[in-house]
């Protein structure tokens, strides 16, 4: 992109930052931290040469003049890794994860991850976000969660999507499969803090989400109004499983998009989802509820979730996009062998 040359209009007169924020053309997709790292790097001119900081006042009538670099190179390596595309334009590309596959490069995990396979697959169709030659993530899934995850090719689209799943306009919804069952009139269910029905036998979870006071790993659910961010969940059983009902398919959907929320409030639930190394805890499966299968069960070797569905409005046409994924082959094979169970099937 050339450099921007932005003229003041009359009745305007603010400070620097707030003044270009409002008068750059949205498709230079310029944030006010972005505005103002250029500012500070000496990118912004005006009536009396480079501009001395944010704070600068403008006037009506002046010109000023905004020198975009080109985008740096950032220090994560492509890395040719195949990836499962399930849609790409100029702008946005959903890609399919596989569990086992870590999103972000980060201590421990150079390499190998979503990232740098990205580098490599959109190599010479990224323009750059945030001055920097990146894909723009805008959310994540866990290592071991599969499933559907978009990520942006342009400055313009992230922004976009960035302000959907701020807005918690994004619709995301979650296959799961976990322990114990959704019974509107569990005494017990009712009777847990934050957890509440709506119609349809929809399970709510309501809490605040923090870092666990003494495992920086792991999140905790707090009701404290001033510690961690908002969070809910909705959780709706599909089918439940054995002699008597001791394990679900389950569908959770997203309001807000919390680290490990799904996780975390399905356990403090007391319907930890199978597989779960983490917020799973002891709890076993039921010989006397599934025979053979509690076996399978209780070998399962990740959080049994997957990332089914994913909608949103694309942030550049306008278009809404509304993709689906198929559950993973290690899902598929546990839910047949619990199929396979004396199931009590809720549809």
């Amino acid at each position: 992109m050339s450099d921007l040359v932005l003229t003041v209009p009359e009745g305007m007169s603010d400070r620097l930052d707030k003044v270009l924020a409002a008068l750059v053309p949205a498709e230079a997709a310029l944030s006010r931290s972005r505005l103002a790292r250029l500012i500070a790097d000496g990118a912004v001119s005006g009536p009396d040469g480079v501009a001395a900081g944010p704070r600068v006042r403008v006037l009506p009538g002046q010109v000023w003049r905004i020198a975009l670099p080109p985008p740096e190179s950032v220090e994560t390596l492509p890395q040719q890794i195949d990836l499962t595309v399930a849609y790409e334009d100029d702008d946005i590309i959903v890609i399919d994860k596989p569990a086992g596959m870590v999103v972000h490069p980060a201590p421990g995990s150079r390499d190998g991850t979503l990232v740098n396979a990205l580098l490599h697959h959109c190599a010479g169709s990224l323009s750059g976000i945030g001055g920097e030659m990146r894909p723009g993530i805008v959310h994540r899934i866990d290592k071991d969660t599969s499933g559907l995850l978009v990520a942006a090719k342009s400055d313009r689209a992230h922004h976009g999507l960035a302000a959907q799943f701020e807005a918690h306009s994004v619709d995301r919804a979650y296959l799961a499969l976990a322990h114990g069952i959704i019974d509107p009139g569990d005494a017990r269910l009712r009777g847990t803090r934050g957890v509440s029905f709506e119609p349809g036998g929809v399970l709510k979870i309501t809490s605040r989400l923090d870092r666990h006071p003494h495992d920086r790993q792991r999140q905790a659910v707090h009701f404290n109004g001033e510690r961690g961010r908002h969070a809910v969940t909705r959780a709706r059983m599909l089918e439940a499983f054995g002699t008597p009902p001791a394990a679900m398919l389950v569908e959770c959907r997203l309001e807000t998009g919390r680290t490990h929320q799904i996780r975390v409030h399905m356990a403090h639930a007391g319907l930890g989802l199978i597989g779960d190394p983490v917020y799973g805890g002891a709890r076993r499966a039921s010989v006397r509820a599934l025979g053979e299968v509690a076996e399978a069960v209780q070998a399962f070797p990740r959080q049994a979730l997957h990332a089914a569905r994913l909608g949103f409005i694309h942030p550049v046409s306008g278009q809404r996009l509304d993709l689906q994924s198929d559950l993973p082959q290690d899902m598929q094979l546990l839910l047949a062998q619990l199929r396979g169970t004396d199931a009590a099937t809720q549809r």
